[in-house]
């Protein structure tokens, strides 16, 4: 036992903060078991059983820090390793061996948040998402109190066991106490954050995003017991990620015609390379925004997006690898035209 638990438990007597007590005499009590003091670790935790200490459990409706956020039913598209990543979570959950806090990091729109979504589903459990703006406070030291609250609400939580709980972009509570930069009252935040995980009840999942890993404080990394690196898109990941989204624009949209092996070597030109969020957003509007008299308009709009070299020189798109029927649909020149525009410019 440290003396910040005695101090504690000095303080939320005088407050009369029952609930804080009780939590805090639990940490007590799973600290002394971690040491392989079984014995009064057994005994605190039957004395608090014992007593006449009434202890409530939050339900949905009363979370006064989460949200309740809908699963994913949808195929999420993920490379091969961050797919096998995300399933041994799941099996790491499912062994019961107290392994319960996950790292997702990576750049905006690379799926983090839809991988908590889909993980939630895979684990049949509640997801819960962590509401920053009704904890960070401008008053003096609020935020942190606000922290201690939030920790001491998911571990009141009932059925612990069915819940996931996301902090997304947990950037913006928890950066690197160490920066001179950083204001001193995120700083005590930070601290806030590590003692809150330190306590949290084992049986919930804790999924925290971030695109800002560099920045992170490396006392709350050996927190998580994984880290998960969502920048591991390959353009043939990409391609993947593409057709499955063209697919399922198109059961919306009339008078598309598909053409994937088309949509997929555009892909492959990509200069830079794109997110899969912002892939998605480019063949969505590429179709929403096409004349579909045509039919391959939106072809013409996602070449012209995405591709740094996109150009309507028919000699140019040859030399690209496209062929005369895929340059008729990207320029929406008739293929005699391309054929004798083509041979026109070889005889020259």
């Amino acid at each position: 036992m440290k003396k910040r638990n005695v101090i504690n438990l000095i303080k939320y007597h005088a407050e009369d903060n029952d609930i804080a007590f009780r939590n805090e005499a639990m940490q007590i009590a799973k600290e002394f078991d971690d040491d392989g003091d079984y014995q009064l670790s057994e005994y605190i935790a039957s004395l608090l059983s014992s007593s006449n200490t009434f202890v409530p459990q939050m339900t949905e409706a009363d979370t006064v820090f989460l949200q309740k956020i809908e699963t994913s039913s949808e195929t999420l598209v993920l490379p091969e390793s961050i797919a096998s990543d995300i399933l041994g979570i799941v099996n790491a959950v499912n062994c019961n061996l107290d392994i319960n806090k996950f790292l997702f990091q990576g750049a905006p729109g690379t799926g983090k948040t839809e991988s908590v979504k889909h993980l939630a589903r895979l684990l049949d459990r509640r997801l819960y998402m962590v509401d920053f703006a009704s904890i960070v406070d401008s008053r003096l030291g609020q935020t942190q109190k606000n922290i201690n609250d939030l920790f001491n609400e998911l571990n009141l939580f009932a059925n612990p066991e069915n819940i996931i709980v996301l902090f997304d972009e947990i950037d913006a509570l928890a950066m690197d106490r160490t920066n001179e930069n950083d204001l001193r009252e995120m700083g005590r935040a930070t601290s806030a954050i590590l003692k809150g995980f330190d306590g949290l009840d084992s049986r919930i999942v804790l999924v925290a995003t971030t695109n800002l890993f560099s920045k992170f404080d490396k006392a709350l990394i050996r927190r998580f017991d994984m880290i998960i690196n969502f920048d591991r898109y390959q353009i043939s990941d990409l391609k993947e990620v593409a057709e499955k989204l063209f697919v399922k624009y198109i059961k919306k949209v009339d008078n598309i015609k598909g053409d994937i092996p088309l949509l997929k070597k555009i892909v492959g030109r990509m200069d830079p390379v794109l997110s899969p969020g912002e892939l998605k957003n480019v063949i969505k509007t590429s179709i929403a925004f096409s004349d579909r008299t045509s039919g391959y308009e939106y072809l013409q709009r996602l070449y012209k997006t995405i591709c740094a070299d996109a150009t309507s020189d028919i000699k140019i798109l040859q030399e690209q690898g496209f062929t005369t029927r895929e340059i008729e649909k990207l320029t929406g020149v008739s293929r005699s035209q391309v054929s004798r525009i083509s041979k026109g410019e070889k005889n020259e």
